[in-house]
């Protein structure tokens, strides 16, 4: 009876410190909706359209508003302004990664993606600087690139026409371009350590943007107690981290100072160069977790795009025969589209632009946090407050893309048919956290789809009309519904 009673009383006591915790810091954050103790707002989220919870709370409390997810307060930033004067006006400040208590057990802040401070400035200006070194933004990057277009196009012949699912295909193409610039060589789609790599790397982002993932970020005392895929998280994460070890070895063993090969190699001889400072952030360690978040972050996320611009693209025919025309008027059918000729085909460039803005691959991209206190549209937002960025509100801005529910190229074309650009483009989010493979990935969609619509004609097997574009909405990404199609050759 007694140790009913301590745990009757441990609990009202944890229920008013949270109530009391919450009030002292509502005064003086940004509005929102009353919070419950210890479970903050959580109830009143749907984690399966996060987007349009923040659209209806941002009319009630304003463009910058909290939410407490959990015990935690988060300020949200809806719209063009918030996110803008956020960003870019503030970026330094607001250049923090937020709490995501998953990834932070398994990479122990290490790489770019889930790391702050003094390590993430110095680890990201090595890996862009490194990546230009490689090619990033040059020919010899997109040789590679257009090398595997053509192995991609080979790979669709072999369909022979026939219905198929394009997933599988299209996950390797880009994630063997990550493999040429971290391992210097590519693989074959049916080599077994390739694929193992890319299933783990793969089925880690889809566990991480769902639903239960956003329960133990909120709540993470569940993440050592309770049974789910977190479990899987790490287990994966181990055998890519294994995986990603021996390679370094290797690289390690045939390392040439004066020719460095690919990403390890550059790695490996600053690390060097640094070994006699041993606050230095290059480690062996920071070199894997580093190399998994460029995996992680440039594989799922260009083959979900380009996964769902053909669905898009057998939606609306009128739009590929257009592409299509200007592909064959420009590049012609005997040689390989490259990236001089993006300047010379708007309506292309227009539709690829449309597919991102329209799929809204990272509706609420992943959290900031404020590296300092500061006081922000008359709110004092104090050190180390998550930040929520609404890229969705950005994306589908009325003002600036009329009919923003409506997939049309025109929203990046002007009046004359030449392309136009917006400042309100941000699938790579904006300021010191955007990404850093945007170049990258700019390059793989413009490449990889004209080769396939140079080479393809896109069948559906149902009626335009029929077919089904409603993304599939996770707390992180979004993906297309399941679908598949047939490439004919041309």
């Amino acid at each position: 009876m007694d140790a009913v009673v301590v745990l009757v009383f441990s609990l009202c006591c944890l229920l008013l410190f949270s109530f009391w915790r919450q009030s002292s810091e509502r005064a003086k954050l940004p509005p929102g909706p009353t919070p419950l103790p210890v479970f903050g707002n959580f109830f009143q989220i749907d984690v399966k359209d996060i987007s349009q919870c923040l659209t209806n709370f941002s009319k009630s409390y304003g463009p910058v508003f909290t939410l407490y997810l959990g015990m935690q307060p988060t300020v949200v930033l809806h719209g063009y302004e918030a996110v803008k004067e956020a960003l870019i006006d503030h970026g330094e400040e607001f250049a923090g990664r937020g709490s995501f208590p998953v990834a932070e057990r398994i990479n122990k802040g290490l790489g770019i993606i889930f790391s702050s401070g003094n390590r993430w400035k110095e680890i990201r200006r090595f890996t862009l600087t490194t990546l230009r070194n490689l090619g990033m933004g040059k020919r010899s990057l997109e040789d590679r690139v257009q090398e595997e277009a053509q192995c991609l196009v080979e790979e669709l012949r072999k369909t022979n026409g026939s219905p198929c699912d394009p997933t599988f295909i299209l996950s390797c193409a880009p994630c063997n371009v990550i493999c040429s610039t971290v391992f210097q060589n590519r693989f074959d789609y049916k080599d077994q350590n390739f694929l193992n790599l890319m299933e783990k790397v793969n089925e880690n982002v889809k566990i991480m943007s769902s639903p239960w993932m956003q329960v133990c970020n909120n709540f993470p005392s569940l993440i050592d107690y309770c049974p789910g895929n977190h479990h899987k998280v790490v287990k994966n994460s181990e055998y890519i981290r294994s995986y990603l070890l021996e390679k370094i070895k290797e690289h390690q063993e045939s390392l040439n100072a004066a020719n460095p090969r690919d990403f390890i190699d550059y790695y490996l001889i600053k690390l060097k160069q640094a070994s006699h400072n041993q606050q230095s952030e290059f480690t062996l360690e920071n070199l894997a977790a580093t190399v998994f978040d460029l995996f992680g972050a440039g594989t799922e996320t260009t083959s979900t795009t380009l996964r769902y611009a053909l669905l898009l693209l057998l939606k609306h025919p009128d739009v590929t025969a257009k592409v299509q025309e200007e592909i064959h008027r420009v590049v012609g059918k005997h040689r390989s589209p490259c990236m001089q000729d993006r300047s010379h085909m708007p309506y292309t460039d227009a539709m690829i632009h449309e597919v991102q803005r329209f799929i809204n691959l990272l509706p609420t991209n992943l959290p900031h946090a404020v590296t300092c206190d500061i006081k922000f549209r008359n709110y004092l937002i104090p050190k180390g407050t998550s930040i929520l960025i609404s890229l969705s509100s950005v994306l589908y801005d009325s003002n600036e893309f009329p009919n923003p529910e409506t997939f049309d190229p025109g929203h990046f074309l002007d009046a004359k048919g030449n392309f136009k650009k917006s400042d309100y483009f941000m699938p790579f989010s904006a300021g010191k956290r955007m990404c850093l493979g945007e170049g990258l990935a700019r390059m793989e969609l413009f490449l990889f789809l004209t080769t396939i619509l140079q080479n393809f004609k896109l069948k559906s097997l149902v009626p335009p009309k029929d077919i089904n574009d409603t993304p599939q909405v996770n707390v992180i990404s979004v993906s297309p519904p399941p679908f598949q199609l047939c490439f004919i050759p041309v």
